[in-house]
């Protein structure tokens, strides 16, 4: 199998069947070394629904992408075997379900020792991947967190699991070590001053937009966290960027991070163990000029290159 783009001058990049990166679509056991795969699930969303339909569309627009990093001087085409392995089964409406087959989905791909990138769906669906992930290694993991909230809200209308809860659930299960922990990107407003007591409890680093706005880029970028070996894991909502870069998103909250800002923090980081990632909270229906999936699949492109 060459696990190689299709050619951009026999397929010009509006044509041909859609997968990410325009790279070949194989079976989950095929001997790919990083994976892409979609969820397609929206079932833990408080507000504008519409996350299920971002695998599609980021498909699509992946179609724009290309290998060669210009600031690393590599191509990933060239030092890995990438390839898209279709999407995770799901239930739209039954997030248990759906939890058992995103946790079986990830861990048929660890079983085969890869590694992988997703796309979500909303932010409730990284719990069950991390929890795939936890049982692989044996060990809590180290958790960077993209994100305009903080994520470790209570239960809402009785329901604990949604995707205001899941960095909450992942501390409280064990999954990640809240000491190994930063979430960048946060920013109000919030219910209120209880909000913040789960990330003070647990002393979990968290960088607001004027913590990184509040000095230069490059002096910021010196302050991020050095990685160990501990397996490491990315999640990337799309909402930590300003609704100006990422109005298709669920929940928007302005004065956000730009593209730029991002791909600057991503260039910075040193992560010796990368074993996943994800982008989630693309919501199509909302995004009529394509720029929050265009921004989603860079992201991809930088986690990418972070193997």
């Amino acid at each position: 199998m060459d696990y190689k783009p299709l050619n951009g001058r026999e397929f010009p990049r509006f044509s041909a069947i859609k997968t990410f990166f325009r790279l070949p679509h194989v079976p989950i056991d095929s001997d790919y070394d990083i994976g892409i795969f979609g969820i397609p699930y929206d079932g833990g969303v408080s507000y504008r629904p519409g996350a299920r339909f971002a695998p599609a569309k980021v498909r699509e627009i992946s179609s724009l992408g290309r290998g060669f990093h210009m600031s690393r001087q590599e191509n990933f085409f060239e030092k890995f075997k990438v390839a898209d392995i279709g999407d995770c089964p799901t239930v739209p409406i039954d997030q248990i379900q759906t939890y058992e087959r995103i946790e079986k989905f990830v861990s048929e791909v660890l079983v085969h020792n890869k590694k992988f990138l997703s796309v979500g769906g909303d932010h409730s669906t990284t719990l069950p991947v991390l929890r795939a992930l936890r049982k692989k290694y044996g060990q809590p993991l180290a958790l960077i967190h993209f994100d305009a909230h903080l994520d470790t809200y209570p239960a809402a209308w009785g329901c604990e699991y949604h995707h205001g809860a899941f960095a909450r659930h992942a501390v409280e299960e064990g999954l990640v070590d809240p000491k190994k922990m930063i979430q960048i990107g946060i920013r109000g407003p919030l219910a209120g001053q209880e909000d913040l007591a789960f990330v003070q409890k647990h002393g979990i680093r968290v960088v607001t937009v004027d913590d990184i706005r509040n000095q230069s880029l490059p002096e910021f970028l010196k302050t991020l966290p050095v990685f160990d070996q501990t397996p490491t894991y990315i999640s990337y909502d799309i909402d930590n960027l300003d609704p100006a870069y990422a109005p298709g998103t669920g929940t928007p909250v302005p004065g956000g991070l730009t593209t730029y800002e991002v791909q600057r923090i991503f260039r910075a980081l040193r992560i010796p163990n990368l074993v996943g990632g994800d982008v989630v909270e693309i919501s199509p229906a909302y995004d009529p000029s394509e720029i929050t999936a265009l921004a989603g699949m860079d992201a991809l492109f930088e986690m990418l290159h972070l193997f």
